[in-house]
């Protein structure tokens, strides 16, 4: 099985750049599955119904979120309809929507996408260990699920170094997210799950995180507020992680970092380009 994540994607810019060339990317390389991070595709805050069904239609198997998963309130609604868009799953009990959903590929393998947030500079949140450990006891790699991936969205690396361990051999894949600048430690763990610290974003990388510099910069300089953050409009580089999967087993047996756009040295899965 192949499947492709593709990290936040950041307003305008950054979904322009997905939509059109995601067809693409699942036609050249036989997509079995793909997952967008989509909770700043709003103007960087959120996303509309409207924006995931774009996504959906433009060949996303699946939509994970974050902190800012419901900035468009919107979503408190429409996140019971889609089964695709899934939100943290350590929110607190009764938060609309699901933390973990069970998808299938169009050739019929069933994926659990689990979608997490970290505690370490972030939204006071339930335990994201305990909770994706219970989700995994429920849901075994290869008894209930022939894939399953874990969308991390945490600040701290430290963090996410710890669930990719804490799981590594009973998830097919940990990618973090959230801090929107990739990392260069994708790799396969010693027991075949598939990690990076963070896929980065899609989206303008001559800003601040996909932010027009100038507000970022005027924080940083007088800690007063002039304007709310906006979305950079230049061209976007769509940044994810490419990962091979043992059909036998579920686990990852090869992973790596895909960029096309601007300003990032462009990457590709050298495995799939055979």
């Amino acid at each position: 099985m192949r499947l492709l994540f593709l990290g936040d994607i950041v307003g305008r810019s950054g979904r322009k750049a997905v939509v059109d060339a995601l067809p693409g990317l699942r036609r050249r390389y036989a997509l079995d599955f793909v997952i967008i991070n989509g909770e700043n595709s709003a103007g960087g805050f959120g996303i509309t119904e409207a924006i995931l069904d774009e996504l959906i239609e433009a060949g996303a198997d699946a939509v994970t979120l974050g902190n800012h998963a419901f900035d468009q309130k919107d979503a408190l609604v429409f996140i019971e309809r889609y089964p695709q868009l899934i939100r943290p799953i350590n929110y607190p009990k009764g938060t609309p929507g699901r933390g973990a959903s069970l998808l299938k590929t169009q050739a019929g393998a069933d994926v659990l996408v689990i979608n997490a947030m970290g505690r370490i500079f972030m939204p006071e949140m339930d335990d994201p260990f305990r909770a994706i450990d219970a989700e995994l006891t429920a849901c075994r790699l290869k008894q209930g699920a022939d894939a399953i991936f874990i969308d991390f969205h945490a600040e701290a690396t430290s963090e996410k170094q710890a669930l990719g361990y804490f799981v590594d051999g009973r998830a097919t894949a940990v990618v973090g997210t959230h801090t929107h600048v990739p990392t260069a430690d994708d790799r396969v763990l010693p027991n075949g799950t598939a990690y990076i610290s963070d896929a980065g974003m899609c989206g303008d990388y001559n800003s601040v995180l996909g932010m027009e510099i100038d507000e970022p910069l005027n924080r940083f300089i007088t800690k007063i507020p002039r304007q709310r953050f906006e979305p950079a409009t230049g061209p976007a580089t769509i940044s994810g992680l490419a990962v091979d999967i043992d059909d036998k087993t579920g686990l990852a047996t090869n992973c790596g970092a895909l960029r096309i756009g601007p300003h990032l040295e462009p990457a590709a899965p050298a495995f799939w380009e055979g």
